[in-house]
């Protein structure tokens, strides 16, 4: 197994425990607060569907020319993969409240019980939630399964990769019948933010007409290269944000910005917008501006390399750059 096989099975592993942690609170409490029986349905009719995407949608992906998939799975990765190190970022300085498995999983109980009485028969209830909770967060696995295993041209790797992930995940909760609060998620979620950017970036670079010095082993240098950049912001972020907050409470006088209201639409263009907004939010999250520079800088790589030039570092600076931008957003707001 070669070494960005190796990096494609850990990351998908990391990246689909993360997921399924997420997912499992969901169905322990209303598992333990309702139905056992219809909560596991609904956890089943979501993995049915989840692993019918897969095996429709990776032969279609994978049949793609390799250079259209690098770019499209490279740019894909990116977007995901910063946005996940931004808020890791903000965790880390304290911006952003950590996620917290327990909080989770009381708040879910309360929902549960607060939904009504539950009859004996069908529990729409608990089967609904369950089976939206693990296809929405299976949604994600899907897409990583799908972008890591069709540019390696190992789908069955990533899925297996997943597989395993989900299966441990599962074992373990179950097991305990507890939330798995005790496991380092927000680590997960930084070393995933890393190992995506990083794949990403090394797979759009290819994509766009150039070679990385060294080939596969340069994702020995790309990946601590990116985990040292996104650690350095850390320091400044919260030295920015102390001072901030000290000159706010000794008086200056700030602007405070409120934000802007637009006249609500009506039910039928809400309904028509409704699934361009979903695709685009899934695919550029909360931050359409780092999506935005992602394609401008494989634009700008790709004409650099038709010219003959070198044109690999030009994404490593914009990712530095993007990152840092997209970090500093976040903590203003």
């Amino acid at each position: 197994m070669s070494g960005a096989e190796i990096g494609l099975a850990v990351s998908v592993f990391l990246a689909c425990a993360v997921e399924a942690i997420e997912a499992l609170t969901i169905v322990l409490a209303v598992g333990a607060t309702r139905s056992w029986t219809w909560a596991l349905g609904g956890l089943g009719a979501a993995i049915v569907t989840l692993t019918v995407l897969v095996i429709a949608l990776g032969p279609a992906i994978a049949s793609l020319p390799i250079d259209v998939l690098r770019v499209v799975v490279g740019g894909l990765l990116l977007i995901f993969g910063l946005q996940w190190l931004s808020k890791a970022i903000l965790r880390s300085t304290g911006l952003k409240a950590k996620h917290d498995e327990s909080q989770v999983y009381k708040h879910e109980i309360e929902a549960a019980r607060a939904a009504g009485e539950r009859h004996t028969g069908f529990d729409a209830y608990s089967f609904a939630i369950s089976f939206k909770g693990v296809l929405l967060e299976g949604l994600e696995v899907v897409f990583i399964v799908l972008t890591f295993g069709a540019n390696q041209h190992r789908v069955s790797l990533a899925a297996g990769a997943a597989g395993i992930a989900v299966l441990a995940v599962t074992v373990a909760g179950f097991a305990v019948r507890a939330p798995l609060a005790q496991v380092p998620e927000n680590t997960l979620k930084f070393a995933v933010g890393v190992m995506l950017t990083s794949f990403g970036m090394f797979w759009a670079v290819e994509g766009a007409g150039t070679q990385w010095p060294g080939g596969e082993a340069a994702l020995l240098v790309i990946i601590p290269g990116v985990l040292a950049a996104a650690s350095t912001l850390i320091g400044p972020i919260r030295h920015a944000t102390m001072r901030r907050g000290m000159h706010t409470a000794s008086g200056d006088q700030l602007g405070t910005k409120h934000p802007r209201t637009r006249p609500a639409p009506g039910k039928g263009v809400t309904r028509m917008l409704a699934l361009p907004r979903a695709v685009g939010e899934f695919i550029a999250g909360d931050d359409w501006r780092t999506a935005i520079g992602v394609i401008l800088a494989l634009v700008l790589t790709a004409l650099v390399a038709e010219e003959g030039a070198t044109a690999w570092w030009i994404m490593p600076a914009a990712v530095l750059g993007l990152l840092a931008l997209s970090a500093r957003r976040a903590a203003r707001r």
